[in-house]
């Protein structure tokens, strides 16, 4: 059975649930959302700046009907070449986040919600002492099937640099830090990357109903995919999907110096206030109700009531990240459930079933 409840809404809720498909103009200022308060982040310079319009695009790109995948593999794989590369965090961010845009040429389409897989050069001995190539490391993409460009000829990528703290060295170790990562942001324009994919089916955008609610939960460069949603849902002229729903976006991060494409956000915010919502979880900058750090299931849960409710009602809710923010978020919501007399496991399940739970943790 699909999980409903006769909930009362807010006219503005209520409205972005039942009313016709529709875009709302930038001065739109009805029953606006709340939002976190916002530190200026970094911005993406080597990319165009959002549109002051929606964005043209080569609508071809729409007609497959059927997802692509495994296009390349590493058998066979797409030899491509990076176009840019920025490190996109600020001095005092915990590690370095990098946007790297990649030359396609749309040899890999794709669809939002997809990974490619980035094959490292050099190799490696096996179990059996055997030299190889370095196995497919997979990461999400960062951009639509469009690219930054809006040509359709670029896909993009948002990586982190793995790098190891030695303790006893009290330095980082070289020898224990991510390869291909480090290979992904060391590299300049002109890299040559070997690529595979793409891959993937359990972050796809659902656009059956152009006017459903979309909650979206990232930590670090989970926050991808969900660009991706984004950039479709809020700069794209996509004919065949206007977007006339509720996009979501619960973000956690260590400090302000790491948010990851606020820039974008902050534009789809003052351009679609009452479709687009954002709320960072900023956790050694804020505090929670009980006055510890601030972390993505503390913030979800301050919003528990309202997203309870939009669930119930039929909203998709997405989790990407590291594997390790799901435990919290899922206690958290079990005892919010609890706490409203529902049964979690069944609610849970429910919300499974109907494809309204979309996971991708690593």
């Amino acid at each position: 059975l699909r999980v409903r409840s006769a909930t009362s809404y807010p006219t503005s809720i209520k409205q972005r649930i039942t009313m016709p498909a529709m875009r709302l103009n930038a001065r739109s200022k009805v029953n606006a959302p709340r939002r976190s308060p916002m530190a200026k982040a970094v911005a993406v310079t080597s990319i165009p700046a959002p549109p002051a319009k929606l964005a043209k695009v080569p609508l071809e790109l729409e007609e497959p009907k059927e997802v692509p995948l495994n296009t390349w593999t590493s058998k066979k794989p797409l030899i491509v070449k990076v176009k840019s590369c920025e490190r996109i965090v600020g001095p005092k961010a915990t590690g370095e986040t990098c946007h790297i845009v990649l030359e396609t040429d749309n040899k890999a389409p794709f669809w939002e919600g997809q990974s490619y897989g980035v094959v490292p050069p050099g190799t490696k001995m096996n179990s059996k002492g055997k030299e190889v190539p370095h196995g497919v490391r997979l990461y999400s993409i960062a951009s639509t099937r469009y690219g930054d460009y809006f040509d359709g000829k670029t896909a993009s990528l948002c990586v982190r640099r793995a790098t190891y703290w030695d303790p006893e060295m009290n330095k980082e170790d070289p020898a224990k830090k991510g390869i291909c990562s480090n290979f992904l942001c060391d590299s300049k324009p002109g890299t040559e990357v070997t690529l595979t994919g793409p891959t993937g089916k359990i972050l796809l955008l659902p656009e059956e109903d152009p006017n459903n609610v979309h909650i979206m939960c990232a930590t670090g460069t989970g926050i991808a995919p969900f660009r991706t949603y984004l950039r479709r849902m809020f700069l794209e002229d996509v004919p065949n999907f206007r977007f006339g729903g509720l996009a979501w976006l619960f973000m956690g991060v260590a400090n302000s110096d790491a948010k990851l494409y606020d820039d974008e956000f902050q534009v789809m915010s003052e351009r679609f206030p009452d479709q687009f919502r954002i709320d960072y979880a900023i956790s050694r900058e804020q505090q929670n109700k009980d006055g510890g750090k601030m972390y993505i299931q503390d913030k979800i849960e301050e919003y528990s009531e309202e997203v309870f409710d939009l669930l119930k009602n039929g909203a998709h809710i997405y989790f990407c990240g590291l594997k390790g923010m799901l435990p919290g978020i899922l206690d958290m919501l079990e005892r919010v459930a609890k706490d409203q007399g529902l049964n979690w496991e069944e609610f849970y399940e429910g919300l499974k079933e109907n494809n309204q739970l979309h996971v991708e943790v690593y």
